[in-house]
Order: structure tokens, then sequence, then C-alpha cells
């Protein structure tokens, strides 16, 4: 009975915390949602009001509320994809046997994750100069005109894409590298006994290994690219036409701006709703998958 105690004793400082600085202000937010709280409650808290589900069925009726959510759910599933698949890329082309220094370019592909966003903003906003940047030099060498990348809200986002992909796919890359790593070389020998090529090896023996990684990157992913923020924040504002608006980003606004903090606790929440169902459908469907491989392995050895 004692050591519980004692262990309890060891980690209240850091449980109490999270209990002051996460579940206390998550809480407060919660019943802020349910409120009119803005800049005269500020003023004088008698002007709340206790407004029950107004706010969320004010989301209903707000066309920037639907144009962020749509920008956000693009970003997630054309990006998210993305990333991961350069990421894999990049891990599977550092463990390869015949790169050298993989230390360095691992050094060199992580660069971006830890590089502050606003020297990142700096040089791709250069590299987007509808006239001196070097992707509209590089178009026009190939006979394609020049393309206003943050100027034009069909190409606003994918723009951000682009970004967000470069920027963040080192930190996915390092997780698929050690996962890498962890598979047994027997099972590539075995492979290779069994005349096994090169793509038969990635796609019966990689990939099932990775796929557990694959779970814990795919939810990372997720739940990163549906808080998009700083990129539209530092890059566009949200523009040109909210072509680049996310919830994150009218959260801030909201709150932040206009000081409609009940509006902005209530984009929040559902924010929270939404990065909640995706994470439970994805882990349900490994689940689903996994069930079905156990199966399928447990049908195999009945039948050896």
């Amino acid at each position: 009975m004692r050591r519980p105690a004692a262990g309890f004793w060891f980690v209240a400082p850091a449980l109490a915390a999270i209990l002051v600085f996460f579940a206390v202000p998550v809480a407060a937010s919660l019943l802020l949602s349910f409120t009119d709280f803005d800049i005269y409650a500020v003023a004088d808290v008698r002007h709340l009001r206790v407004i029950g589900l107004a706010n969320y069925t004010r989301l209903l009726d707000d066309a920037r509320f639907w144009t962020a959510l749509r920008n956000t759910f693009v970003f997630v599933l054309v990006g998210g994809p993305l990333s991961v698949g350069v990421s894999l890329v990049a891990a599977l082309a550092l463990d390869a046997r015949l790169v050298r220094w993989r230390a360095f370019f691992r050094t060199v592909y992580f660069v971006p994750v830890v590089t502050t966003l606003v020297a990142v903003a700096v040089v791709w906003r250069s590299l987007y100069h509808p006239r001196y940047g070097i992707l509209n030099l590089l178009l026009g060498a190939v006979g394609v005109g020049p393309i206003d990348w943050l100027g034009d809200p069909r190409w606003a986002l994918p723009a951000l894409i682009l970004l967000a992909v470069w920027k963040n796919f080192g930190f996915n890359m390092v997780i698929f590298v050690a996962g890498l790593q962890a598979i047994p070389e027997r099972l590539y020998e075995a492979a290779r006994i069994d005349g096994a090529g090169a793509w038969q090896e990635f796609r019966q023996v990689t990939l099932p290994m990775l796929a557990p990684t694959f779970v814990f990157v795919a939810i990372i992913t997720m739940i990163g690219y549906f808080q998009l923020f700083a990129e539209p924040y530092v890059m566009t504002q949200g523009g040109p036409a909210d072509a680049t608006l996310s919830i994150a980003l009218l959260m801030y606004e909201e709150g932040f701006r206009w000081w409609n903090m009940g509006y902005g606790a209530a984009v929040a929440f559902v924010l929270f709703a939404v990065i909640l169902v995706g994470t439970l459908l994805q882990l349900r469907l490994r689940g689903r998958k996994l069930g079905e491989e156990r199966g399928m392995a447990a049908a195999g050895e009945g039948r050896g």
C-alpha cells in the first residue's frame, strides 16, 4: 500500500500542472461556448449571458465556418497522405544499404521541422513571388505562364499544402526510420530465399511490419493538419477570399480579433469533435484490419 502512495506523490506535481493548465482551461472553455462572452463581458461580467446551444446553431448558418471546414478537410485529405508518402519514401531512401552519410541526410531532412515558421515563410514567399519566384521561373522555362501562388484563390491552398509537406515530413520520416530498423532482417532473408523481389519484399514484409507505425503517423499527422493555423496566419491571413481560412484560424479571429470568445470556443469544440471522430475511425479501421489478418493467419495454420 505504501508503494502506490509514494508513486502518487512523485507524479502529483505533474498531475497538478496538467490539471491547472489543461483540464481547467478546457472545462472553462466548454462552459464558455454556452455563453455570449464578448468584449462587453470582459469590461463587466454582468453582461455575460448563458445562451445554451445558440453558438453551435449559429455555426450552421455561418458561411465562413463552412468555408473554413471545407478548406481544413481539403488540407487534411490532400496534405496528410502526401506528407506521409513523402516521409515514407525519404525513410526508405535513408534505410537503403547503398546510402552513405545517413546521419547527415537525416539531420538535413529534419531541419525544416525545427526551423521557425516565420523564417520559412520569408523564404517561401520569395519562392512563390509571381514575377521573380523560382517556381514561376521554372514554369516559364517550360512555357507555362506565371502563377500568383498566394494571390489566386485556386492556388493559395495548394501552395500552403506544399509548404506544410516540406516543413513537416522530416518528423514522420524519423519515426518511419525507427520502424524500418525494428523489422527483423530474418524476414527479408526468408523472403529472398522464397524468391521474392524488391517490390514483393516491400509489399509483403515492409508494409505489414510498418502497420503500427503507419497508424501512429497517420493519427499524429491528421491531428496536426486539422489544427492548421500557423501557415495561413503567417502567409495569407486566411485569404485571398477566405481560400486558406481554416477552422483554427477562424477560431482565433472570432476569439482574439473580434472578442467573440463564446463563439470562438464553440468553433474550438467543433474542431475537437472532428479530430476525435477521425482518430476513433482510424483506430477502428486498424483494429478491424488486424482482426482480419489474425483470422487469415489462423486459417492458414489450420490448413497447415
